[in-house]
């Protein structure tokens, strides 16, 4: 047997980093990967990543961060580990990896804006309730109304108006960021963030879900598992094939998603 003599997957990202002047813990901040995992690759211990699967996500998370070429990183790794991983159910890697972001403070406007719709809505129809019973009181008092002769035409309903598809987003604002994303297999986690830093949402969605985001400037997304994601972007499908258990993290402006 040939013995590999290339350094190993740890060794080559901790000599990357390094070379580009990066603590562990700016690599943790841009990649979102947390330090004690960072610390575990570059030892080549993979136990806290969660699986192959998701090994493969962060090593390739990790080498775009350090400036390394993250497929032949993929591919040694495959390669150590008796090839490619079946991919598994993404939700226990995002739980581990992921830095939670602060839970949203209840809305107390919204509750008063719906406690006060109820009250108006109740008061309406009392009002509408009692003059229609005095109405047929009065009718009951005065007799019934003679019939007019002749036959009234019928009203004609107003058609239905049509639902909403992904047409809609062909035709969203020119000023503005839309992004719309739904997920084709499997489930994925999501986290959306608007250009302020406003978190719009972070949560995992099942197959058959989606959702659209909207911004003046700019969307900044993290896609875990993005190989079940179909991704619309100012209205234009993105093509990019993203493989299963793979995490993305994208930013999207305003015009063509393919120019950038």
């Amino acid at each position: 047997m040939i013995e590999d003599d290339r350094p190993s997957i740890g060794q080559t990202l901790q000599q990357a980093r390094i070379a580009a002047g990066l603590s562990v813990d700016d690599v943790s901040g841009s990649t979102r990967v947390r330090v004690p995992i960072v610390h575990g690759i570059e030892q080549d211990d993979f136990s806290r990543c969660g699986g192959d699967v998701y090994a493969r996500g962060h090593i390739r998370v990790l080498a775009r961060a350090v400036g390394v070429d993250p497929e032949a990183l993929v591919g040694q790794f495959d390669a150590e580990h008796g090839g490619r991983p079946v991919p598994t159910p993404a939700a226990p890697m995002f739980e581990a990896e992921r830095i939670r972001s602060d839970r949203p403070r209840p809305n107390w406007t919204a509750a008063m804006v719906a406690a006060i719709v109820a009250v108006v809505g109740f008061v309406g129809f009392t009002v509408f309730d009692g003059e229609e019973n005095t109405g047929k009181a009065k009718q009951a008092t005065e007799g019934p109304k003679p019939q007019k002769s002749g036959v009234k035409p019928t009203a004609t309903k107003p058609a239905p108006k049509p639902e909403p598809s992904d047409s809609a987003i062909a035709a969203a604002p020119l000023d503005k960021v839309t992004v719309r994303l739904s997920v084709i297999d499997d489930k994925s986690w999501i986290s959306a963030k608007a250009h302020d830093g406003k978190l719009l949402f972070d949560g995992t969605l099942n197959k058959g879900d989606s959702k659209t985001f909207q911004d003046d400037e700019q969307i900044d997304l993290i896609l875990g598992n993005a190989g079940a994601i179909e991704l619309f972007v100012n209205g234009k499908k993105v093509e990019d094939e993203f493989e299963p258990g793979q995490v993305e993290r994208l930013s999207y402006t305003q015009g063509d998603p393919e120019d950038g």
